[in-house]
């Protein structure tokens, strides 16, 4: 078994958090817990695992599991099945809880009480939070934690997690012993414990409704209004579209000050670094090989974080679940639901969230679609080398001013490349769909978040975490790749009598050229050979990849020009755009090959995507190669 997947708990109490997506379990779990978590994978399956630490006032030590969310104890998806094991201790590696903490969103009680009373029927000691009731009371629901205790028969404590409000309420109520005790007559005795009761708890949830004065109260959420317009058939749909478009624009607009700020800096290091150590292997390790790789792809840092941004801010504010009800009848043509959206679009920032993500669908067919298609998403890594190419061959120039602001044809070549990525994989989901023998009549059920101001303090955080792992692939396997790639590029030296860069003579020109014989037909020359093979670590690596062949190509001892100029002098439109052609459908890093066989508990799975992306890499390269210069360019 992998070692992510073995557990050794400690003794103690443990708390499990049990509720509904989007009811803001998530964000008391982590006031709960501060910093002291930790995460990794349940045993035997690949759904993620957080548990905390809680001490409370008295001293005593919980441990706190955050289950995943869930909409009932029937299971419609590896998350919610996962639930249903460690309530009724089925989980393996994990001890059954000694206490439920049911988290309700108060704004939809008529809904999440039916999980709380699925979860009485377990047998176990329960405390419920009643969260967000700051925006209940702001919606007219007036849901009184005293009342509600007294019908539930268990602890009511009246939360707002995001604010922090209610926490010493709750820590206190976790310190009484009389909360973990047992209830006398428990139900936990029937054939299927925590099975829906459907009438039942529809009769259960009207009478506590109605004890709680809110049994007719259904007010019209501020939110009503804007969905009209958001989920409207034909202004939704262009909606979605304007808000793409504006933000591959901004990924270029935005970014330019910032860019040069790094890139300067880079230069000014390289020279200080140059000026100040001895000609020798040492100067061009570090100058030629770390400042030069590692430089080339810190400066599209700011292109990252603002592609982040709007992904944080859009999913943050509720308008996710939204676009993915407005694309689920286009994405039924093509034999999905829109329950794919979210994790296609997660992809876009990196395929292994995307492909976690696909834990959520129930279908077994459809999340190993999704899977497949994660890959063809345009994800971030890819960002540094469209960047690179597009600002060595697309002109800056501004075609229109919307509203103000300029709408530059480099952006415009940055959405297109996204559009392919995405048509590639509408195009192999729809030759999926055909080639199915069985098909599915599917229903898209998703609970729509209510609309609220993206909370700032969540988005920095989110942020921080992506540049924290962007900073750690510099650091960690970009760097590794960098001064490999300076090794391979650098001995062994040239012969005496040699002509030409040294490069040539490298154990790097040696590769590049045996692999030159497999790409030249689609325009590659020996120095995108050497650049493709480290690329398949991590994407970003093949942008400092060329940086450091092509320094350490540079005639003499001088050092070549700035990378964009350079291979904009010497490669063609026809090669640089089949170089495009092939990222758009290329086989993703290591670490997405690995995320794919994790996920699928085989090798066939991600053979067979990275076979087939290969294939489509290749076909689309060489087509775009040889058109091109058909057309003359």
């Amino acid at each position: 078994m992998p070692e992510s997947t073995i557990h050794v708990h400690p003794r103690g109490s443990l708390l499990a958090l049990l509720g509904s997506p989007n009811c803001g379990k998530t964000a008391l779990f982590n006031r709960l817990t501060g910093s002291r978590q930790k995460v990794a994978n349940y045993a035997g399956v690949t759904v993620e695992r957080k548990e905390g630490r809680l001490v409370t006032a008295t001293g005593r030590t919980l441990r706190v599991l955050d289950l995943p969310g869930a909409y009932s104890l029937v299971p419609r998806s590896p998350d919610e099945r996962v639930t249903r094991d460690v309530l009724l201790g089925a989980a393996e590696g994990e001890k059954k809880p000694d206490l439920v903490l049911a988290v309700l969103d108060a704004t939809q009680l008529r809904r999440q009480l039916k999980l709380v009373l699925a979860a009485q029927r377990l047998g176990l000691p329960i405390v419920v939070a009643l969260n967000m009731a700051d925006r209940a009371e702001a919606l007219g629901i007036a849901a009184d934690a005293a009342s509600l205790s007294s019908q539930l028969g268990v602890p009511v404590v009246r939360t707002v997690a995001i604010r922090g409000q209610g926490i010493d309420d709750l820590t206190r109520t976790l310190d009484d012993p009389a909360s973990w005790l047992r209830p006398a007559a428990a139900d936990a005795t029937r054939a299927h414990p925590g099975a829906d009761d459907p009438a039942a708890d529809a009769a259960r949830v009207q009478q506590i409704l109605g004890a709680l004065g809110l049994a007719d109260v259904m007010p019209a959420e501020p939110g009503d209004r804007i969905d009209r317009w958001v989920l409207h058939p034909l202004l939704g749909p262009l909606l979605l579209a304007l808000l793409l478009f504006l933000m591959f624009q901004a990924v270029f607009a935005w970014a330019a000050a910032p860019m040069g700020w790094i890139e300067s800096g880079a230069a000014w290091v390289g020279e200080q670094l140059s000026s100040a150590l001895p000609a020798g292997w040492l100067r061009s390790l570090v100058a030629d090989g770390l400042v030069a790789g590692i430089g080339g792809v810190l400066v599209f840092l700011p292109q990252i974080v603002i592609l982040f941004a709007f992904i944080l801010v859009l999913e943050d504010s509720g308008y996710l679940p939204r676009a993915a009800y407005l694309l689920d009848r286009m994405m039924g043509g093509l034999g999905l639901s829109g329950r794919s959206f979210i994790p296609l679009l997660s992809s876009f920032a990196c395929a292994i969230p995307g492909i976690m993500a696909t834990r959520t669908i129930a279908n077994p067919r459809d999340r190993l679609v999704t899977i497949a298609l994660a890959p063809l998403m345009t994800c971030s890594a890819r960002l540094p080398v469209y960047a690179l190419l597009i600002a060595a061959f697309v002109p800056e120039r501004d075609l229109a001013t919307i509203g103000g602001v300029a709408v530059g044809l480099q952006g415009l070549v940055l959405l297109a490349l996204y559009v392919a990525g995405i048509a590639g994989a509408a195009a192999v989901a729809w030759m999926l769909k055909h080639l199915s023998s069985r098909r599915q009549v599917r229903t898209l059920m998703m609970e729509l978040p209510a609309w609220h101001w993206p909370h700032l303090p969540n988005v920095l955080l989110g942020l921080w975490q992506r540049v924290t792992i962007f900073l750690a692939r510099v650091g960690g396997i970009i760097l590794a790749m960098t001064v490999a790639i300076w090794f391979l590029a650098t001995f062994p030296a040239a012969p005496a009598n040699a002509t030409g860069p040294a490069i040539e003579h490298s154990y790097a020109g040696m590769l590049g050229r045996a692999l030159e014989i497999v790409f030249a037909p689609i325009g590659f020359n020996w120095q995108i050979c050497v650049a493709l093979v480290p690329g398949m670590a991590a994407r970003e690596v093949a942008v400092s990849a060329l940086g450091t062949v092509y320094t350490l190509s540079a005639a003499g001892d001088g050092t070549a020009e700035q990378l964009v100029p350079l291979i904009a002098s010497q490669w063609t439109l026809a090669t640089a755009l089949a170089l495009l052609a092939w990222f758009v459908f290329a086989p993703q890093c290591l670490s997405t090959i690995a995320a794919i066989k994790r996920e699928t508990g085989n090798w066939r799975m991600p053979l067979l995507i990275t076979a087939g992306l290969f294939v489509l890499a290749y076909a689309a390269a060489g087509i775009t190669y040889h058109a091109t210069r058909a057309l003359g360019s």
